[in-house]
């Protein structure tokens, strides 16, 4: 069992899918009934260049043990070059993860085509698979996330009434 983890404890795992690519990939896995593990949760976007790097660190801070983009296939973006911008997003996040203490392979990006019902399953079921093996986040469902007036390594956080506004 990974350290961290419960016997009964079950991934978070959020699925950032492209609009025209990965949720049409996603739609076809589940009207085809392919069994896929129930561990994620997909959030529809427009394109995976629009998924915001802020949309995915607030999901770790949140309590997210894993988080995948999925998009079109390099040179099949409906808005050119989205997913280019995507891949250089998540470059950038999974160094910047390390530095966080977050294991980088907690985030993850794939190619899913509209016809692509049985690898947008298979993707799935491996990086749950991998984010399984390596237990709950550091982050630890979201024992950190900043919120009004809660403490975040010690530091209070100032609010309105704390500065006495």
């Amino acid at each position: 069992m990974p350290q961290g983890s419960t016997p009964d404890w079950k991934p978070r795992v959020i699925v950032f899918c492209c609009n025209w690519c990965a949720y049409a990939g996603a739609d076809l896995a589940g009207v085809s009934r392919f069994r896929i593990t129930p561990h994620f949760r997909v959030v529809r976007t427009m394109c995976s260049g629009r998924v915001d790097p802020e949309l995915i660190l607030e999901a770790f801070v949140h309590g997210a043990d894993g988080i995948m983009v999925a998009g079109c296939h390099p040179g099949d973006c409906h808005y050119l070059e989205g997913n280019y911008r995507a891949m250089r997003r998540v470059r950038f996040l999974q160094s910047l993860l390390g530095g966080m203490g977050i294991e980088p392979e907690r985030l993850s990006l794939e190619w899913v085509s509209a016809g692509e019902g049985v690898r947008f399953g298979e993707v799935i079921d491996a990086f749950v698979g991998k984010v399984m093996a390596l237990g709950p986040s550091p982050l630890g469902s979201g024992s950190k996330k900043i919120a009004k007036g809660t403490e975040v390594e010690g530091t209070p956080a100032r609010t309105a009434e704390a500065a006495g506004a």
